[in-house]
């Protein structure tokens, strides 16, 4: 539905144009005129004949043809004006900032629709109601500033929110970002996040489309179509970070009295994310920090070398880069040697390395060069570079804007002197650089750039499920929650490794299951849903007379028909679930049992089905991953195995939409086994 006369317009009239450019019309207005656009341009105002200079016309019927109208109008007049401008003067591209729609009532809602209704007719593109406008580098139809720079290659950001979006362009601005588009697309009402993915990938042209995509999104309307074209994007060589607010019970609140979203569940957000390949961010300053990282050089490893005058930032930036697991790895004693030749007395080589507060620009090339040609263990360099009032700085900032075109490895440089060096700052990111004013904020954004999934979408691993059994079980399985036999038989299907079990009525089977596995073992009643609670497992049973005294009184208890006996088995306690969300499919989550899960929340969730690789960076980005790896002397589990059974219940799943929860937990793990102990699944047919 994007069209040539919003992104390429000949001819634009502003209805609403004011000469008080505190205005949104007036405001508008004043950025096209000192903005890039060289067509014709048009305004209505019903009292002026000139307005900023500009002939303006007193009614809409007045106008000449146009190809996009900019509406700074209140709401109850837009449907006359977009009519008219529709079908009388041509106008096939419309921005609306009008508010007072479907973000405030039902009234409001009825008239976005009959709004939508005429364009379409029309065969219009509309943007909004309720939005700031567009802009890119033909023209800028966007009420507020500043106007970034704008570059072809420059960023794109799609916003749901007026504000929003202006906040991002001023954080990413000093940064040193550069713009090639912003969209500003409000309640969304015929063109939304999807449609804008749609139309950049449709035109993406290796050649000359921009690479990189900002989003701040209040809803995802159709998550397949964000997921195709997002992944698509991203595997013709983009790269995405989104900002999804309104994950929170509250954050839902807000964003629904700002635009009509509805937000989505955290961790069906995540998933998605995940899927797609998208770097996910939390706040303004992340995104544009993130942003600025996706511009320079590929980082190709984890290991950084640090080059500052500062030894308190290097310390900081080191901490902060180990959280995010990029190394920062010590020079050895030869090469420390060597280069410690060329700087100042006082230098500090081994890594990071201080050239000292007087360290001259010269001193902080010739580091540059010595670690791009000798310090083989780096994939990166940061540079941290101020003014302490003892160097100059301009020609520090020279240098290393050579350095960064010519050296092979990316360099990210942080020039921390806000007010002290705001000129040479201002003139070193005019060059096409970006700055890190501050290390920490580098060091998040590049662990989350590092981190980053491969898009995964429509790929099912070939692992050997049986699914024509699986939907036998699913199929001859009634609603509610399965029995243990359904679970062993999906489960077996699945090839999920399940502790050995026993389920009877019967004493005497159970004492000789028990002597035939060997004790000690653990049994549970059946029927219960939530056993624990009325008393229901028994753990560590030694002998056929302790297992006789448990199994009677467990039969005893409330609505149990049968009693469950397992080997007990030793090892970490493992934790999968899944749950089936409209629109998205099942979110399958993954941690530690126990604590972990009910108290910690330590979770990470994927969207089925999961590739290895989904699920690898699941494990991985759990913060108990040091105890699945093993930490304090203490062994890991088998990290391949968990990743393989995530892997295995995905494609359960993707088979089996019926099944609408499930919990294994535990899952009972160590170095060489991880085996399912105790299950729970939800079938509604």
């Amino acid at each position: 539905m994007i069209n040539k006369e919003l992104i390429q317009p000949q001819s634009i009239v502003v209805v609403g144009a004011s000469n008080n450019i505190q205005k949104p019309g007036g405001s508008v207005l004043h950025n096209l005129i000192n903005g890039t656009f060289d067509g014709d341009l048009y305004a209505v105002n019903e009292k002026e004949d000139i307005v900023q200079g500009v002939k303006s016309y007193r009614s809409v019927d007045l106008i000449p043809n146009a190809d996009l109208a900019v509406i700074s109008v209140p709401a109850k007049v837009c449907l006359e004006i977009v009519d008219i401008l529709a079908n009388k003067k041509g106008v096939k591209a419309f921005i609306v900032f009008s508010s007072g729609f479907s973000e405030v009532s039902e009234e409001g809602r009825a008239m976005e629709k009959e709004l939508i209704a005429i364009a379409n007719k029309a065969g219009a593109t509309l943007i909004g109601p309720n939005c700031s406008g567009f802009i890119n580098t033909h023209h800028q139809s966007i009420f507020t500033r500043p106007i970034p720079n704008l570059n072809n290659m420059g960023v794109d950001i799609i916003s749901s929110s007026g504000g929003t979006i202006t906040y991002i362009i001023e954080s990413a601005m000093c940064l040193g970002l550069q713009f090639n588009s912003a969209w500003s697309i409000g309640n969304a009402a015929q063109v939304g996040i999807e449609d804008i993915l749609e139309y950049m990938d449709d035109e993406f042209d290796q050649k000359t489309s921009p690479r990189i995509k900002l989003l701040y999104l209040e809803k995802i309307t159709d998550p397949d179509r964000f997921l195709k074209h997002s992944a698509s994007l991203i595997n013709k060589g983009c790269r995405i970070a989104a900002i999804k607010s309104g994950t929170s019970k509250s954050g839902s609140r807000a964003a629904s009295s700002h635009t009509g979203a509805i937000a989505s569940s955290d961790s069906a957000v995540e998933a998605l994310f995940r899927k797609a390949g998208i770097i996910r961010c939390h706040s303004r300053e992340e995104l544009a920090n993130v942003g600025a990282v996706l511009t320079m050089k590929n980082l190709k490893g984890r290991n950084l070398a640090i080059i500052t005058q500062a030894g308190g930032p290097a310390v900081i930036l080191t901490d902060a880069l180990s959280k995010g697991n990029i190394n920062v790895p010590e020079m050895n004693k030869e090469l420390a040697s060597e280069l410690k030749k060329h700087l100042l007395s006082g230098a500090a080589v081994s890594n990071p390395i201080d050239i000292i507060g007087t360290g001259s620009g010269e001193h902080m090339g010739i580091a540059i060069d010595f670690c791009e040609k000798y310090f083989k263990e780096i994939d990166g360099i940061a540079v941290i570079y101020g003014n302490p009032g003892v160097s100059n700085v301009a020609e520090a900032y020279r240098i290393l804007d050579q350095k960064i075109r010519t050296c092979k490895l990316p360099i990210y440089p942080i020039l921390p002197s806000v007010v002290a060096a705001i000129e040479e700052m201002d003139t070193f990111t005019k060059q096409g650089h970006v700055n890190f004013t501050d290390e920490y904020a580098l060091a998040n954004a590049l662990s989350k750039v590092v981190s980053r999934t491969p898009p995964s979408v429509g790929k099912i691993e070939d692992i050997g499920v049986d699914i024509p059994r699986i939907r036998s079980i699913i199929d001859n399985a009634p609603s509610g929650y399965a029995d243990s036999q359904t679970i062993k038989q999906l489960f077996d299907a699945a090839g999920i490794p399940q502790v050995e079990e026993l389920v009877t009525d019967n004493k005497e089977e159970a004492i000789a299951f028990a002597q035939r596995t060997g004790y000690p073992i653990v049994a549970k009643c059946v029927g219960p849903l939530h056993k624990s609670d009325v008393g229901g497992v028994v753990l560590n049973i030694q002998s056929d007379e302790h297992l006789a005294f448990e199994f009677e009184r467990l039969m005893k208890i409330p609505e149990t028909h049968s009693v469950m006996i397992q080997s007990m088995l030793s090892g970490q306690e493992l934790f999968i679930g899944a749950k089936y969300e409209n629109t998205f499919g099942h979110i399958v989550l993954c941690g530690l049992g126990g604590i972990f899960v009910e108290i910690l929340q330590d979770v990470a969730s994927g969207l089925a089905p999961l590739s290895f690789h989904e699920a690898r960076s699941m494990v991985r980005s759990l913060r108990a991953y040091k105890i699945i790896k093993g930490a304090r002397g203490q062994k890991g589990i088998n990290e391949d195995l968990f990743v393989e059974i995530i892997v295995r219940l995905s494609v359960l799943l993707r088979f089996a939409t019926e099944i609408k929860e499930m919990d294994i937990n535990p899952l009972l793990a160590n170095e060489r086994v991880v085996v399912a102990v105790d299950a729970r699944i939800r079938i509604e047919k």
